[in-house]
């Protein structure tokens, strides 16, 4: 297909995609909005194109083992950032494969406290299976990130199916006067992450819903359908609060840094996953949309094309009208080209209400193949190359 933007593009560009596979070191820079585990495979595979990928993560989780460390220290959710550092993590350098197995291990839930607290310290003493082959230095900042985390653990903390990835960055986080960029910085270098990976936000807050019938729901594990039966009706305004059971809305506004980030972005895409808790989470802090819109490279937004329990009564013009609330709230004056030139749908996908009324704004839609036969997940081997032309 050949689409017209200022210029003529093949979609996909063989010619540009095979630049890209000879320099990755010279990718482009393609920034997505996400958390969660949906953008896994497609981190893994876009390395092998750019090196430069930007990934804004949600901070906001509140399920997990991450809700056990927020809780106990009061921090901000790691483990969606624990999740794509190693995605992006170059899986040919010695010691990152098993990196990789360790930070993905989860100590055993069918154990008392104190088996737990003696696999831990053999894992700290460097004693365990999965930590003997991984090489130092790498060894031995794990072990002392462990340490550290061990000593300031409460007497009580629940160690059932903790994830060490978790464990390491919430060391790391307090050890760093409660910053995250500190920590991901270090292991990105210790394990070569192809990209660049920060959260949206360093705040500890929450994740707020007002359903349509009025009902409120703070807290993101008790909304999304993934640890509870998901709401019956839809959600009709999301906030950030205070706390998990705390409904009151808090203002958390983008640091510099986050917003050049933006900036510096050749494509910016809203990409598929969960729609609340992972897309429009991260478009909720003050700045993000004024950012986006100043920033002239295409932008990008791509409808799940499986089942969303966050998207009960949202069909795709009810996805987009949310999208462009959030994305022009900061600013009066943005229109919806500002922040949103494509919607990139299945080929299969049929026409949506106000399709017709958006292409007339300038918002093109694209129907490419990006699911295999009989298979409702897009492939990232469909999408990265997409994604990619388009820069």
């Amino acid at each position: 297909m050949r689409i017209s933007i200022t210029r003529e593009i093949s979609l996909p560009d063989a010619v540009k995609l095979e630049r890209f596979r000879h320099s990755p070191a010279l990718g482009p820079r393609i920034l997505f909005f996400s958390g969660g585990s949906a953008l896994r495979s497609l981190s893994q595979d876009i390395i092998q194109y750019t090196h430069n990928s930007i990934h804004l993560i949600t901070p906001f989780d509140s399920g997990g083992s991450s809700a056990k460390l927020r809780r106990a220290f009061d921090i901000p959710a790691v483990g969606d950032i624990r999740n794509r550092l190693m995605s992006l993590a170059d899986q040919t350098i010695q010691g990152n494969p098993e990196m990789f197995e360790l930070f993905a291990y989860r100590l055993p839930r069918d154990k008392d406290h104190d088996s737990l607290l003696d696999e831990l310290a053999t894992i700290t003493y460097g004693e365990h299976p999965l930590v003997t082959h991984i090489p130092d230095p790498l060894r031995a900042i794990l072990r002392n990130h462990l340490h550290q985390f061990i000593d300031m653990m409460p007497e009580d903390f629940d160690l059932r199916g903790a994830s060490i990835g978790n464990l390491v960055l919430a060391a790391g986080y307090l050890a760093n006067r409660r910053h995250l960029d500190p920590v991901i910085y270090l292991f990105s270098k210790m394990v070569q992450v192809l990209g660049v990976v920060r959260p949206i936000a360093n705040n500890n807050v929450h994740l707020c819903v007002r359903l349509a019938d009025g009902q409120v729901i703070c807290g993101q594990h008790r909304f999304t359908g993934k640890n509870k039966v998901p709401p019956k009706v839809p959600v009709s305004e999301i906030w950030l609060a205070a706390g998990e059971n705390d409904p009151t809305p808090v203002e958390v506004t983008i640091r510099d840094k986050t917003r050049q980030l933006i900036g510096s972005a050749e494509l910016i895409c809203y990409p598929m996953g969960s729609f609340y808790s992972s897309l429009i989470a991260n478009l909720l802090p003050r700045g993000v949309g004024s950012a986006i819109a100043e920033n002239r490279c295409p932008k990008v937004f791509i409808p799940n094309t499986g089942n969303d329990p966050e998207l009960n009564g949202h069909d795709i013009a009810a996805q987009v009208h949310t999208l462009l609330a959030h994305l022009k709230k900061d600013n009066t004056s943005i229109t919806d080209t500002d922040v949103l030139n494509f919607v990139l749908l299945d080929i299969n996908c049929q026409p949506f209400p106000g399709e017709t009324a958006l292409e007339a704004k300038g918002v093109r839609i694209l129907r490419l193949p990006l699911t295999e036969t009989n298979c409702d997940r897009i492939n990232p081997r469909r999408l990265n190359p997409i994604l990619l032309s388009l820069c």
